[in-house]
């Protein structure tokens, strides 16, 4: 969902891309997205393009022909990642794991010191494919010493969960709008450190993507300096703005809290209704709920009427994934106490309807007592 005042913003009078009461809706923009990434990296952008256009740009400005990168691979994004490696001539080392894990330190630590000149380490933060929540604060660590770069994809965890861009010392870090921030779709947010920067400049080959040269593209967001690059998307920007407004209203660690909350009462319900989760507990995102489903559900037929009876589309499962689970989304504007009893409400109807379920009302009770008890804060942040 997307609230009222982004969608209102997307209708604000179109300005030129170069016109200074435009820019400074730019410097607006730079300046909520290093708040919201917790970073003071100068180059903080939004690309313009969805998240795969801030992967791209990730990948293609840091790989050149002959560079070797270690890619985690725990679901469908760190393929993406992988295959976008392979297309710049680079090699990829892939450092597998079951669909619904995570990459643990040790693992990576030993495949550094078994490879040779490592450019750069990417992960997947929150695996949208999973449900999965990758912890990052040990890892840069481990790049950093072996002379790697950490890429890092938030696409859903930005906004939704902490990312601690200078905090972990992660190198470049990629999102995309339409998830936790609650903005269509159309914009990638993006922030590089100066190590990064420089990996740039020592390039011995030109970047292969004109558009997403970040040697160019920065020139257009640098303040003072404001080099045509390309039409930027106005109205996009425009709402993203706003919605980063919003963001920063609710403030981070209320909105991580909100995330929390309603993912754990959603989870309780879901268990009433023998939807276990896939992840274990301890790397279970807050704002995706990927769930198992037992034998006796139909997996498509069961999602087709939720959203034809109810108005209600949940996601399936990807790759080794299909049929096997549910993946539920609670991002941004959408993570609200109604949804969660709203859908728990239809499953039940649903269910009960197939002779799925025999006692009516405990996937919503077990939800409503998950909101007179919150979420333990205690857990981890990463």
């Amino acid at each position: 969902m997307v609230h009222s005042r982004v969608l209102q913003s997307l209708s604000t009078p179109i300005l030129g891309h170069l016109d200074p009461l435009f820019l400074a809706v730019m410097d607006d923009i730079q300046h909520l997205l290093r708040e919201t990434f917790r970073t003071s990296n100068p180059l903080t952008i939004a690309v313009s393009g969805t998240g795969s256009a801030g992967m791209e740009a990730a990948i293609t400005n840091l790989i050149e022909p002959g560079d070797t990168a270690i890619v985690g691979m725990n679901g469908v994004f760190g393929g993406r990642i992988a295959s976008m490696v392979e297309r710049c001539g680079g090699t990829v080392v892939r450092l597998e794991v079951p669909w619904g894990s995570v990459i643990d330190p040790h693992m990576l630590r030993e495949r550094l010191a078994k490879s040779h000149r490592v450019k750069a380490v990417a992960l997947v933060h929150a695996e949208t494919s999973t449900g999965a929540w990758q912890p990052l604060q040990d890892i840069a660590a481990l790049c950093h010493d072996h002379e790697a770069l950490l890429i890092v994809d938030a696409v859903t965890s930005l906004g939704g969960v902490p990312v601690e861009v200078d905090a972990w010392d992660i190198d470049v870090c990629f999102s995309g709008t339409q998830k936790c921030l609650s903005c269509p779709p159309g914009l990638a947010p993006l922030t590089w450190n100066r190590r990064a920067m420089d990996a740039i400049r020592k390039r011995t080959h030109p970047c292969q993507s004109w558009y997403f040269d970040l040697a160019l593209v920065s020139e257009y967001w640098t303040e003072g300096a404001r080099a045509y690059h390309h039409t930027a998307p106005i109205s996009m920007l425009y709402g993203l703005r706003e919605a980063l407004r919003l963001v920063h209203e609710e403030g981070l660690e209320t909105r991580f809290a909100r995330h929390r909350t309603n993912g754990t009462a959603l989870l309780s319900g879901l268990t009433e209704l023998g939807l276990t989760p896939l992840p274990d507990p301890d790397h279970r995102l807050p704002m995706l709920n990927c769930v198992r489903l037992p034998s006796r559900v139909e997996d498509v037929s069961t999602r087709t009427r939720l959203l034809e009876e109810y108005g209600i589309e949940i996601g399936g499962g990807h790759g080794p994934l299909r049929g096997k689970v549910w993946r539920i989304g609670l991002m941004g504007e959408s993570s609200q106490q109604a949804h969660v009893l709203t859908l728990l409400n239809a499953l039940e109807d649903i269910f009960a309807r197939s002779g799925w379920l025999s006692t009516p009302g405990i996937a919503v009770q077990a939800a409503v007592e998950g909101f007179r008890n919150p979420y333990d804060s205690t857990r981890r942040t990463a």
